[in-house]
């Protein structure tokens, strides 16, 4: 009895590696498929990255190529071309201070600086600062 059990007991002993490494196999799959997944994703922000960059590219590129046509070579005509906006700006300027004050002379001070002004002012301010700020965000592009 004690030889048939000693038999069997060997015989169950023996299986147990085999469980055992069932197991560990089992676990390692479950690894390399999670190793896999994360290397997938790595890869699939790797791509989205260079095509970010690809576009970035392609936006400066069309800068450059859109701010060559801005130049004549001509010193004159550059300079004149230059200086559009900022002429147009304090010339409009110099329009609304004047009538400004034409209106606080004539006795009317509540239309000199009310909410509409105010909204004109902080626009003009916001548009040259936030150029500016975006300027210097691009890197002087």
């Amino acid at each position: 009895m004690i030889t048939l059990l000693g038999s069997l007991l060997g015989f169950l002993s023996s299986l147990a590696p085999e469980f055992l490494r069932y197991f560990r196999d089992a676990a390692d799959k479950a690894h390399e498929i999670t190793i896999l997944k994360l290397q997938m994703e790595q890869q699939a922000r790797g791509h989205q990255s260079r095509l970010e960059e690809i576009q970035t590219q392609a936006d400066i590129q069309e800068s450059q190529a859109l701010y060559q046509t801005f130049q004549s070579h001509i010193f004159w005509v550059d300079a004149l071309n230059a200086t559009v906006r900022p002429v147009i700006a304090y010339g409009f300027f110099g329009l609304y201070a004047a009538l400004k004050i034409m209106h606080l002379h004539a006795g009317l001070p509540w239309l000199v600086w009310n909410e509409d002004d105010q909204a004109i002012f902080a626009g003009i301010i916001s548009f040259y600062f936030g150029q500016r700020a975006f300027f210097k965000l691009r890197g002087g592009r």
